[in-house]
């Protein structure tokens, strides 16, 4: 099986190590080769553009591919997205010249530059706003102030670089962050599922941390109370004590409050421990 994945740009090296963490390691990869292997003999890493990836699996040079959503539905073909892989978060926004227009209506029969003219057409027509898409290929904020167009569809982070060049979304387009996808005719293939367990098993482990501590028997109530988000923890005998030990999976965020609250109930030796993967 081979899997397509970003060869360079802000995408490859948060997939390289996401593999990594997975297990599945990319052995002699480099953005130089077109092809490496992992250390599964059955799957290979095949190098592409991200802009690419949705064509390769589409016509079967891959099985899966992993790429950013705004690319797959710029493509135009037919994949299916089999998990989120919560990296490369962005979105597309229709922006233009600071005070210049009120409203997406107000494009009608206006330029707009872009690098996803497929996703633009589509956006404005389900609009019914007819605009001539102007298609860039870098750039694409200067556009407006090189009279090139009078607005643009544009991918943004932060937005910082639209304020920057002085222009102000108007309207969202797309949500987009990179996926695992597939051909549908590869969903349900065991290697294909296979692939998928490990890298959700990487992203399901983000932002959580494994909380043990020692609990006495007479305050179990008194520590699962105070830590009321402890989802199901798992409760066992010490033994030769009238201790229990309790082990749960904590949102990061919620560490500092959880572990000052069953402190104070008279949970005792407590760890928290970052976790690296968690299957389901």
């Amino acid at each position: 099986m081979r899997i397509a994945v970003p060869s360079k740009g802000r995408l490859h090296d948060p997939t390289v190590e996401l593999f990594e963490q997975a297990g599945l390691e990319i052995e002699n990869g480099s953005d130089r080769k077109l092809y490496a292997d992992t250390v599964d003999p059955d799957i290979n890493v095949l190098y592409a553009r991200a802009a690419d990836v949705p064509e390769y699996v589409a016509e079967g040079a891959a099985d899966l591919g992993v790429t950013g959503l705004d690319q797959v539905r710029e493509s135009g073909v037919d994949l299916e997205p089999l998990l989120d892989l919560e990296y490369g978060r962005c979105r597309i926004v229709v922006a233009a010249p600071d005070g210049e227009y009120e409203s997406l209506g107000a494009l009608g029969g206006k330029r707009v530059a872009t690098e996803f003219p497929r996703i633009t057409r589509g956006f404005f027509d389900e609009r019914a706003v007819e605009v001539d898409v102007v298609e860039v290929s870098g750039a694409t904020e200067l556009t407006p102030h090189a009279d090139m167009a009078d607005a643009i569809v544009d991918i943004t982070s932060t937005g910082t670089t639209l304020e920057v060049n002085n222009l102000e979304i108007l309207e969202e387009v797309l949500q987009s962050s990179v996926y695992l996808f597939a051909r549908p005719d590869v969903v349900g293939d065991r290697k294909v599922d296979d692939v998928k367990s490990a890298l959700e098993s990487v992203v399901e482990a983000e932002d959580k941390r494994y909380l043990m501590m020692n609990v006495p028997e007479d305050s179990l109530d008194a520590v699962k109370e105070a830590a009321s988000g402890l989802g199901g923890p798992t409760v066992m005998d010490v033994e030769g004590e009238e201790m229990v030990a309790l082990h749960a999976v904590v949102d990061e965020d919620r560490i500092y409050e959880t572990v000052n609250a069953v402190r104070r109930e008279g949970a005792r030796d407590i760890l928290v421990v970052p976790i690296e993967r968690m299957i389901r």
